[in-house]
């Protein structure tokens, strides 16, 4: 039976009180907008739905804007799953102030979710997240007082330790989203930037006998869409929204580089400006090597694949993000998740199953606090609760690891001079502190796996040891008592071979990676 075409509003009617909605999308890719929009029309108007419960795989919305910032408004939601709230900021606003359950679960589980829940299965088994905050031992993933049912268990078996993740309970609606639907509603995705998990999301809640809504942005005759495009085959589709002008991303109405119809040239790519931000970013891109398969983090990490294309080593690394692009220059900002030129779009089901397995040769992510311990804090701050995304898939299974940050935070005012740095203004908030005060990546669960782990700062780089962590390098222009060690809260060990940070990071133009690649031996791939 072919699908119904309705408009945003009547799709938005369907949905009703208390009922459980898979929310589609990543960041600001494959959301269907025009429908969470109405959704939110509807309730304002007095109509309902109320009470919903809202699963959604990772940071849908734009900060004060867009996705789940729809759902914002008391009442509407009583329980919500997600992978990332960092680009929520007024439905965080509910899980702050103790208005609503909420749990945050691991990117990569999420997915994992999704596809138990089409298959009948009672949940994900897997090691992701012991000895952080998705352990039960240390909160469970719950993200406020209100929150007291589990959702994970610690189990034991074939004398290792695991985490279960259940499946939360019977999705009744799915909002996801394609590019082109034919007549029978068989959907394909040749202009979005990601394709996600929409597959498994739909299985899910056709074979619970729930209601599948796909927005698209344009229709197509029976039968003419090539079957190798088609993402969602007909059947599961109940409903359609025809949306023409639906945005690729919160950030870009259409840009064919992303899809892959088109390729930019990289000379088109202009260089960030010169910021500390890029003197880490380019730091950090000292550490990759010729053939590597990596994965580029949020924040100053999302600022490596720029330095990439200037110094022509593109091509010469795979670049990938967790939404499942792989290749090409992957985006920041509104466009993270994203790249342009990427070599392939896979579901991100399938990205995780490769990160988790080990498969990555290295991996850069940022950081908010870092202890003597090496443990790193990227998700909560105060009452405030970002969320982890693939953070902790990433960061225990990848054998290289490169976080990047500032020393210091709030007020920090840095030049970046061709002959060092030169502070202007300290920050008032220190970084690297006695202890943090959320654990998403464990040191020393890190240093019983033998991966290796360095931080990179603006104006110095340390090293995880199993003495400690330890300053290896200080940016020129900087007094290792006063500006490095004194905005510590705790002691690094120095290194004997201190050494200043390469001058070619602080001046403009390409520093010439290029030529020094053929000499980097490849880095050896799989568990370590």
């Amino acid at each position: 039976m072919a699908p119904s075409l309705l408009s945003a509003t009547e799709a938005a009617a369907l949905v009703r009180d208390e009922d459980f909605v898979i929310v589609g999308g990543n960041g600001g890719t494959g959301v269907a907008e025009a429908v969470i929009e109405a959704l939110e029309a509807r309730f304002l108007a007095g109509k309902g739905p109320r009470d919903l419960t809202v699963f959604h795989i990772t940071g849908v919305g734009a900060v004060t804007e867009h996705g789940m910032c729809h759902f914002r408004h008391p009442g509407m939601v009583k329980r919500v799953i997600g992978g990332h709230y960092g680009l929520q900021v007024p439905f965080m606003e509910l899980i702050d102030g103790n208005v609503i359950e909420a749990y945050n679960l691991p990117q990569g589980v999420m997915t994992g979710l999704c596809r138990a829940m089409a298959s009948g299965q009672p949940g994900v088994l897997t090691h992701v997240g012991l000895q952080t905050y998705m352990d039960p031992r240390l909160g469970g993933g719950m993200m406020n007082a209100r929150t007291t049912e589990p959702m994970v268990e610690l189990l034991t078996l074939q004398g290792r330790e695991w985490l279960f993740y259940r499946t939360p309970g019977v999705p009744r609606v799915a909002l996801i989203r394609g590019t082109t639907a034919d007549e029978d509603g068989y959907v394909s995705m040749e202009h979005e930037a990601t394709t996600r998990e929409d597959l498994s999301i739909a299985q899910a809640v056709h074979n619970a006998g729930g209601i599948v809504i796909c927005q698209v942005k344009r229709l197509a005759r029976r039968g003419s869409l090539n079957p190798h495009m088609v993402k969602v085959p007909g059947f599961l589709i109940d409903h359609l929204v025809l949306e023409p002008e639906q945005m690729q991303t919160f950030g870009t109405s259409y840009e064919p580089s992303r899809s892959g119809e088109t390729r930019l040239p990289v000379s088109a790519i202009a260089p960030d400006p010169m910021s500390e931000r890029r003197v880490m970013a380019r730091r950090a891109a000292f550490e990759l090597c010729p053939g590597d398969v990596v994965n580029l983090g949020v924040g100053v990490s999302a600022m490596i694949p720029n330095v990439a294309a200037e110094e022509g080593i593109e091509d010469l690394i795979t670049l990938t993000v967790e939404a499942g692009v792989i290749g090409g220059v992957p985006g920041h900002a509104r466009e993270f998740g994203t790249a342009v030129n990427p070599r392939a779009i896979i579901d991100q089901g399938y990205q995780f199953d490769f990160y988790d397995g080990g498969g990555l040769s290295c991996a850069f992510l940022s950081f908010a606090e870092v202890d003597a311990h090496g443990n790193v804090n990227v998700t909560r701050f105060g009452n405030r609760f970002a969320g982890a995304g693939g953070f902790i898939d990433i960061t225990q299974n990848t054998r290289r690891l490169v976080f990047s940050g500032t020393l210091t935070g709030g007020g920090l005012d840095v030049a970046v001079t061709p002959e060092g740095l030169r502070l202007n203004r300290e920050g008032r908030t220190r970084k690297f502190v006695p202890a943090v005060e959320q654990v998403s990546f464990s040191g020393p669960l890190a240093l019983a796996k033998g991966q290796e782990v360095s931080f990179v700062t603006e104006r110095a780089v340390f090293q995880l040891t199993t003495a400690g962590i330890v300053l290896t390098e200080v940016a020129p222009g900087v007094r290792v008592r006063e500006d490095v060690l004194d905005r510590m809260g705790f002691a690094p060990l120095v290194s004997d071979s201190l050494a200043l940070m390469d001058a070619r990071l602080f001046r403009p133009g390409p520093m010439g990676l290029h030529a020094e690649f053929a000499a980097r031996a490849p880095r050896p791939r799989g568990k370590q």
